[in-house]
Formats: structure tokens, sequence, C-alpha cells
């Protein structure tokens, strides 16, 4: 298929007006690199980028979170007591829930690899992974993930690393939120209902 025009990306991502043209040129070379090439293929990205990424005007992880939002978020990490010390302490927060988990060894790890990028990319394993299929020092400057370019490239890479082209052809839309938002397939994603209003918008604009 052509690449996406900004009126394309528009009508998918309304909110992401102020920085579609930015973002266009990123996103059509990702899209191309990765063989995300059909309107299916395409029509999942999108949905699936738009809502990790608050539609392309999110790049760093809100970690902002209140003392009850803590304890809903993260039951086996917080207690109510827990949860007020820490409420709305991002890079405190970031410490707890992620400390010892996706290669987060050393202190402060999980805030310096807090979620970024179009996918949201979260974990020192993760950004090591992602640095070298990207040939990219990730591990030494994770901020990279910030910049619309490798944002977006990151989103591609992993999206084609996880087999979620081919999750796409088969009609499989919830399961790809799933392996994004929990790690496997087969489970409800956070934010179902508006990934799956994005995509079926994303399939109209691409017919």
């Amino acid at each position: 298929m052509p690449p996406l025009s900004e009126q394309q990306l528009l009508q998918i991502l309304p909110n992401a007006r102020p920085v579609a043209g930015i973002f266009l040129p990123a996103l059509n070379r990702a899209m191309a690199r990765h063989k995300i090439d059909s309107p299916v293929r395409v029509a999942a990205f999108l949905a699936q980028v738009g809502h990790e990424s608050g539609q392309l005007r999110n790049l760093v992880e809100n970690l902002n979170y209140s003392a009850e939002a803590l304890v809903r978020t993260w039951p086996s990490r917080f207690t109510a007591v827990s949860a007020a010390a820490c409420a709305r302490q991002p890079e405190k927060i970031a410490n707890i829930v992620y400390s010892g988990r996706m290669g987060n060894t050393c202190p402060g790890d999980g805030w310096r690899y807090r979620g970024r990028g179009l996918i949201q990319l979260t974990g020192r394993s993760n950004y090591a992974a992602a640095g070298a299929g990207l040939a990219l020092p990730l591990e030494e400057k994770p901020e990279l993930l910030e910049q619309p370019e490798h944002a977006a490239m990151s989103a591609a890479w992993w999206w084609s690393t996880h087999g979620l082209n081919e999750l796409a052809d088969a009609g499989r839309f919830q399961d790809i939120g799933s392996v994004i938002n929990t790690g496997k397939s087969g489970r409800v994603p956070h934010g179902a209902a508006e990934r799956k209003a994005l995509y079926d918008r994303a399939l109209k604009v691409l017919a």
C-alpha cells in the first residue's frame, strides 16, 4: 500500500494534530522497514500505538498515580499505607513497581527505563534488545526513545519481533493489545474498547 498521508493519520488519530507533521515521515519509515505494509497491519499498528501514546502525544510513561490508583493497579506491590507514602511521586513509584523486573537490577533502573516511545518500551532488558536491533545506545541514552524517529522505529521493531504482523493478518486484534499490555495473548488489555474503536476507524480510513 502507498505511504500513509497526513490526512489519513489525522482521520485515524485526530488528537495528534499538533505532532502529525513530525510523526508522519517517522511512522512511514518505521512501518516500511518492519513490513507493516497492508491495511490491516497499518490499522492495527496505528490503533495500538495511538492508544499507548495518547495519539502520539505522550512518549514517556505517566506515573503520577494517586494512592488509590496505586493500590488498584499494583495490589501486590502497595498497601494503603505504602501507597500513601508514594502517591504523586513518579520516580519513587517507578523504582518500586519496576525494581527487580525486566532486567532492572541497579538502583534507579525502574525510573531510568520506564515506558518510552510509541509502544511504551519498559525495562533495561527491553531497552537493550531494542538498542541492539536498531543499532542505538538505548541503555546508555534511554531518552533517545523520546525522539519521534526512534519512538516510531522502536515501536515497529517491537511489533515485528513479537509477531504482531501475523496476529494482525489473522484478525486477532484483541490479542495484539494483550501482548502489548500484559505480555501474553488471550487476555483483555487495558483500554480494550478505545483500542478497538481506533482500529475500526483506521480500517475505514485505509479501505
